[in-house]
């Protein structure tokens, strides 16, 4: 059986705002940290659409599992303007974590209106998502264009 690797983690420095500036309109990274500070997903508005990722440490069992999951799906992530941003830093107090009440791991699909749309407690695979995210009216709008 072949071994995945959870996405490499970045640093400090690499995520200070990259991931809300640089790369809310384009199509650059896939995957990045969630900065603690960030109170809410406009940035990213009619843009893309965030998964959210939350677990009480990088080493959780089900956070391995899931950025493994996605991580092999980049391709299909990236035709749906999908960005992963990431926290499994509980103990920094993130203001969206705070804010949507996440306390152990979870996994929400927020809509391009920044709407949630999707919210388990468990790892979802990425034809699970994908199939979510397909049924949206905008996104059928997208498969049209």
């Amino acid at each position: 059986m072949q071994t995945v690797k959870p996405f490499p983690l970045l640093t400090a420095a690499a995520i200070a705002f990259a991931p809300i500036q640089g790369g809310a309109g384009g199509r650059g990274d896939t995957f990045a940290i969630l900065p603690h500070e960030i109170a809410d997903l406009d940035a990213y508005r009619w843009k893309k659409r965030p998964v959210l990722i939350f677990a009480p440490s990088p080493d959780d069992p089900a956070f391995v599992e899931q950025s493994a999951l996605l991580h092999a799906a980049r391709e299909e992530l990236l035709e749906r303007d999908v960005v992963v941003l990431i926290d499994t830093a509980p103990h920094e107090d993130g203001a969206l974590r705070r804010g949507l009440g996440v306390l152990g791991f979870e996994v929400l699909l927020v809509g391009k209106d920044g709407g949630v749309k999707l919210r388990v407690q468990k790892p979802i695979t990425a034809e699970e998502l994908s199939a979510e995210i397909d049924a949206m009216p905008m996104r059928r709008r997208e498969m049209t264009d």
